[in-house]
């Protein structure tokens, strides 16, 4: 376990090391706008909530006999900025781009599903081709719902371009009651840092505000939901994200927030993340996490529920809260990892971890009313950390309540229960 043996020194040294090498998914620069080609419109219906025009699609006109469009694209085309479209039950195989406000509304049974998957935008960091089922980019107030993204078909047969299920890229609006699944490639490829459900991205000045919400994310290759870049703020709120489980290709992360977003992750369920050559602290280049905030400051981690992983909440960054969230099984490191300043973690409830159920490391951290039980350590402090306040926290079956390696303790430590 970490901390048993060899100098605090070392192992933190290791740890870092190990922090370091964790693969994610690269930040992101630039801009790259698409524009919708536009086409006649055809008769619509009205929405009676908002008397926005409404377009019907049915790929093969049996569920929907009247509809103008057997192409979602082609609707997209022909609609006008904030029309809603109304997609029948079907399997539509084909690659989706918007730019300008639309609703896209699924009926049950409604599935993109687009094979021969080609590059249709660019990582707005590296430039790199990513290949995404469903684009939005350059535009606000576009929802989507009730549709099913099934990247099974992508037939994409090397590491580029980046394979994502919904991507939005300087664009905003909401996502809710998406299934999300087989963002993945090949099991030869699976080490490619390939396979995103739904990723949000900022870069260039541009923006991206995004609710993402009652939706299933499941089978991909690298990330279920990923937020990242200054510019970027996302809702992800009451979703369901479920790893592989053990796979020795890329190390996942089920929610990530990271190279300067912002936002809150609230009331998620995230399980089954685990990098298989990981089996010590000290054998372990690269770790799977249920949540992940990598360099990302003020964002709230509250209420979800993480399990089976590596590291079930592992966060980077400072001023953030991790508040009442309920962790179970994480193997070889920690139930909450906490690596920056001025964190709040509170009141989690944290069962059955290999090294301990929190870690800290760094200075002005406030760790309280946290109930622990079944770790090796309780709560492990790195040498060196200063200023953190350990107060009020309740341990069970938990040989060492807390551990701090600095010879001369400078912590104020209220008693612990």
């Amino acid at each position: 376990m970490f901390m048993a043996s060899g100098s605090s020194l070392e192992n933190k040294e290791g740890r870092n090391f190990a922090m370091r090498r964790r693969l994610l998914v690269a930040a992101c620069a630039g801009a790259c706008l698409i524009s919708a080609v536009s086409a006649a419109a055809a008769p619509a219906l009205k929405d009676k909530d908002d008397d926005a025009p409404i377009l019907l699609v049915d790929d093969d006109k049996v569920q929907c006999p009247t509809a103008a469009f057997t192409k979602i694209q082609d609707a997209v085309n022909a609609a006008p900025p904030g029309a809603t479209i109304r997609v029948c039950p079907g399997t539509y195989n084909e690659q989706v781009s918007i730019a300008k406000k639309l609703t896209i509304r699924g009926d049950n049974g409604a599935v993109v599903m687009p094979s021969n998957m080609v590059m249709n935008t660019s990582s707005l960091a590296t430039g790199e081709p990513i290949a995404a089922a469903i684009l939005v980019a350059g535009t606000t107030n576009v929802t989507l719902e009730n549709l099913t993204v099934d990247g099974r078909n992508n037939n994409i047969v090397a590491c580029a371009p980046t394979l994502v299920g919904v991507f939005y890229r300087n664009a905003s609006g909401e996502i809710s009651d998406l299934a999300v699944r087989n963002m993945k490639l090949s099991l030869a490829l699976n080490g490619c840092q390939s396979g995103l459900g739904i990723f949000v991205q900022s870069g260039s000045g541009g923006a991206s505000h995004v609710e993402i919400e009652g939706s299933s994310v499941h089978d991909f290759q690298k990330n279920g939901i990923t937020a990242n870049e200054t510019g970027t703020h996302v809702d992800i709120n009451h979703n369901v994200v479920t790893g592989l489980g053990p796979t020795t290709g890329a190390a996942q992360n089920g929610i990530q927030i990271g190279f300067g977003a912002r936002g809150e992750i609230v009331g998620n369920q995230a399980a089954n993340h685990i990098w298989s050559p990981c089996v010590s602290v000290t054998v372990c280049a690269f770790i799977a996490t249920d949540i992940l905030v990598f360099q990302s400051n003020d964002v709230r981690v509250y209420r979800n529920v993480g399990g089976v992983s590596q590291t079930a909440i592992d966060l980077v960054g400072d001023h953030n809260e991790i508040d009442r969230n309920t962790v179970f099984d994480t193997l070889v490191f920690d139930g909450i990892s906490v690596m920056g300043n001025a964190n709040e973690v509170d009141a989690n409830s944290i069962t059955n971890s290999d090294e301990s159920g929190i870690f800290i490391d760094g200075n002005s951290n406030t760790v309280t009313e946290n109930r622990i039980n079944e770790a090796p350590i309780g709560i492990l402090k790195t040498s060196g950390s200063v200023g953190n306040l350990i107060n009020g926290n309740y341990f069970f079956n938990t040989p060492i309540q807390v551990k701090d390696p600095t010879p001369a303790n400078q912590e104020k430590l209220s008693p612990y229960r």
